[in-house]
């Protein structure tokens, strides 16, 4: 039976005890991780998020009763012992954080049996993850997930203090908002108030936060809740953590400048790393034509080089025909892999596939000079000694082409220098290279909607001197927008925003907008911008993509203590689930049966 704790009051976690406490009683409590019972002697092994203790339990200490207690304990029983801190009689573990000491247990109080957990509870667990997701409040307790989470609570304290330091107030936009379609799918939230009538839950709190600009506040932070009804990666889930600010009487430099000493202290502080600083920057078009990314991995070279001239007058049409069409030939150059087998460069033709190619062209470098290539037939020995020499090719070399249009091209590139990467090992996670990527696009062409649409959101200034290019060649504005990347992953973006009325307006319009649709769409921030508004501009960071680099997992459900599946549903709550008809009824919804084509019934 259970027992009570009964006036007893812990005094360490587990950790908290060293070789300083000995001679000292403790009472430390927690779960038991394992047990050994010597027959003379029971030891056990106590958890807590701090981490492992040895606990001996003697009859001369502790009394028959409390020993036969001891033989029966299991694991994950949760205890509370009382004992002196000794030296280690055994072996010192030098693994542990204590591993030189022990606890000589003198009470032992069972406070909570437990049955056999699905999963052992250890780091680098093993077990499938939709098994640890359904069982999520046993799967936190493995060691490894705890410090994420801990390392995710310092980040957010650390830049909480430093912001603040920074003049910033911290202060909370609404979840309950207007729904604005123009980006991804809102989460929309019935109102039992105003039948008929929805509120959506926050892609993110970009009008609120330029509306409190405009409201004097000067600079704004928030750690905010953010959902998005989008298809999930592993970087993605629909609701998810942003750290948010924004920034009146400012520019590009002022932004980037407090972001790099952000960073610089969150990175010394919690991994003791320091961040080079000023970070480097990149424009967009450099970043897409020496890595085919907008979020470019700079740990490795393997760049992309642009060989349309040099193939613009050969006999090979793949790449004639990309050139006429408007497209380039760009290759990368997979240094020392020529010997790699036919087998798996056929993996790689299919891999780039899966991103547009219609295949890939190859040169394969022998160690006597010769080539071995795909189309070597269509050239001329002197078209294939350009080629090379264009892509710097030795003895031993790979050169891997794509011929299509310039996006389907980076893409295809971009794609297959980070795949070759990771087959080959090396991406280190302890490297942190860090690029601020600029000069964006302003938007981009839509062939869904055949119109132009905002690459970041319809409030991001142009270039000043790309202003007049809004009426004559929208596709070339470029944007005040950066995008802070790391180990190619983007953690961060914002930009600069419209102030002028003039300005937004021409961008609406660019966009497809009338001033009516732009009206009834964002109406309370363009009528709150008539009465005085100061230039001003922010950033976000994604505070689980963060995190998840900082601790070196694959995917942010690694730091997020309750994630999604890639379907958007929780595995341990069965979210989401059918409600009452009482509910729906007070929310004037109706739940409208659809035919399964499929199984040929209703659902």
């Amino acid at each position: 039976m259970a027992e009570a704790m009964r006036g007893l009051k812990r005094t360490h976690r587990c950790t908290e005890v060293s070789n300083k406490n000995i001679g000292e009683t403790v009472t430390v409590m927690g779960w038991v991780q394992k047990k050994r019972n010597l027959g003379s002697l029971v030891f056990a092994d106590l958890r807590d998020r701090s981490g492992l203790l040895q606990i001996v339990f003697d009859t001369n200490d502790i009394g028959e009763e409390g020993f036969e207690k001891a033989g029966t304990l299991r694991s994950e029983f949760v205890i509370a012992v009382v004992g002196k801190v000794e030296a280690r009689s055994g072996a010192v573990n030098d693994n542990l954080a204590t591993g030189d000491i022990e606890i000589r247990a003198t009470e032992l109080r069972i406070l909570s049996e437990a049955e056999v957990p699905p999963f052992h509870i250890e780091e680098n667990s093993q077990t499938k993850e939709d098994l640890r997701l359904k069982y999520r409040y046993l799967d936190l307790r493995r060691p490894d997930l705890q410090r994420n989470l801990m390392v995710r609570s310092k980040v957010a304290t650390l830049a909480r203090a430093f912001m603040a330091n920074e003049g910033f107030l911290e202060i909370e936009t609404p979840m309950l908002t207007k729904s604005t379609p123009e980006g991804a799918r809102d989460y929309l939230v019935p109102s039992r108030v105003h039948p008929g009538t929805f509120y959506a839950l926050p892609q993110s709190p970009q009008l609120f936060k330029q509306l409190l600009m405009c409201s004097g506040y000067d600079r704004y932070f928030q750690i905010a809740r953010c959902f998005r009804d989008e298809d999930l990666r592993a970087d993605r889930q629909p609701e998810f953590t942003q750290m948010d600010m924004e920034l009146s009487f400012v520019d590009v430099d002022d932004v980037i400048d407090v972001n790099e000493r952000l960073l610089a202290h969150l990175f010394k502080e919690v991994l003791d790393v320091d961040v080079k600083l000023p970070i480097q920057r990149m424009t967009w078009q450099e970043a897409m034509d020496r890595f085919g990314s907008d979020k470019p991995d700079l740990r490795f070279g393997m760049e992309l080089k642009d060989i349309s001239e040099v193939v613009k007058n050969c006999g090979f049409s793949v790449f004639t025909s990309a050139l006429e069409n408007g497209g380039s030939v760009r290759g990368i150059n997979a240094n020392g892999q020529g010997h790699m087998p036919r087998k798996k460069i056929d993996a790689l033709v299919d891999f780039a596939k899966g991103y547009g190619a219609k295949g890939l062209a190859y040169i394969a470098i022998n160690e006597d000079g010769t080539y071995k290539s795909s189309f070597a037939k269509f050239m001329t020995d002197e078209e294939m000694n350009a080629i090379v020499d264009k892509m710097e090719g030795k003895p031993g070399d790979l050169l891997l082409f794509a011929a299509d249009k310039n996006k389907i091209v980076y893409e295809v590139l971009g794609a297959l220098r980070l795949e070759i990467a990771n087959n080959l090992g090396i991406l280190d996670k302890n490297e942190y290279r860090f690029v601020w990527i600029t000069e964006f696009p302003l938007l981009e062409w839509s062939d869904e909607q055949n119109r132009y649409v905002a690459m970041h959101h319809p409030f991001t200034m142009p270039m000043d001197e790309d202003l007049d290019k809004l009426d004559t060649d929208p596709g070339a504005v470029r944007a005040k927008a950066y995008d802070i990347v790391l180990n190619g992953t983007e953690i961060g973006g914002g930009s600069v925003r419209i102030y002028q009325n003039e300005v937004q307006e021409k961008m609406f319009e660019v966009l497809g907008f009338t001033k009516e649709a732009a009206y009834d769409r964002f109406g309370f921030l363009l009528n709150a911008f008539k009465y005085g508004v100061p230039p001003h501009a922010g950033l976000a960071y994604g505070l689980d993509r963060l995190v998840m680099l900082m601790v070196k997992a694959d995917s942010i459900r690694e730091v997020i203590a309750f994630p999604k599946v890639k379907d958007a549903s929780c595995l341990m709550t069965n979210a989401p689930d059918v409600v009452d008809d009482k509910q729906l009824e007070e929310l004037y919804l109706n739940v409208v049966p659809v035919e399964n084509e499929e199984a040929g019934k209703e659902e």
